[in-house]
């Protein structure tokens, strides 16, 4: 009997701990959760003047909440639009979604960019990205930080430089 007796005691103070175990799990911080961010939540801003020339909007999808460093944004630049020469200390994704565009790293040609095309920035490449002339150009750019930052922003590309 005293053996049946502690078996039970064992079983029951196990289902108590695997009891407790589970309402902890349910009750976890929301950090550890999924999150989803509706399309319908997310505001457009103006780029800032200081970092861009001409209209461009910024949606940022997703910002670097930690432990994660990764942030992501969708960017339209439309017709004539670009952004500052710049770096980033990780390097950079873009993914052009939407029309056709250039990228230019320091010191090499324009490249045209169109929709489906992805482009890998090396770390500490200086370069800039934005639409052509004639043509808006929508991309999902994705950078990671480092030590906080994830750009570094350098002087505007001149009307020289955009139409070479």
């Amino acid at each position: 009997m005293t053996v049946f007796t502690i078996t039970i005691m064992s079983l029951l103070l196990f289902a108590s701990v695997v009891s407790k175990a589970q309402t902890s799990a349910a009750q976890a911080p929301t950090s550890s959760s999924i999150k989803i961010s509706r399309s319908d939540s997310l505001e457009p801003k103006r780029a800032s003047a200081q970092y861009f020339t001409g209209a461009v909007q910024v949606h940022e999808l997703f910002p670097a909440d930690d432990p994660s460093r990764t942030s992501g944004g969708k960017v339209t630049f439309e017709p004539g639009a670009r952004s500052a020469w710049h770096t980033h200390p990780l390097g950079q994704i873009l993914i052009v979604t939407d029309g056709t565009g250039w990228v230019q790293q320091w010191g090499g040609p324009i490249q045209e960019i169109r929709k489906g095309d992805v482009v890998r920035i090396p770390a500490g490449v200086k370069h800039w990205h934005g639409a052509t002339p004639t043509t808006a150009m929508t991309h999902i750019a994705i950078q990671e930080q480092l030590n906080g930052k994830a750009v570094e922003w350098m002087e505007k590309v001149t009307d020289e430089q955009y139409r070479k």
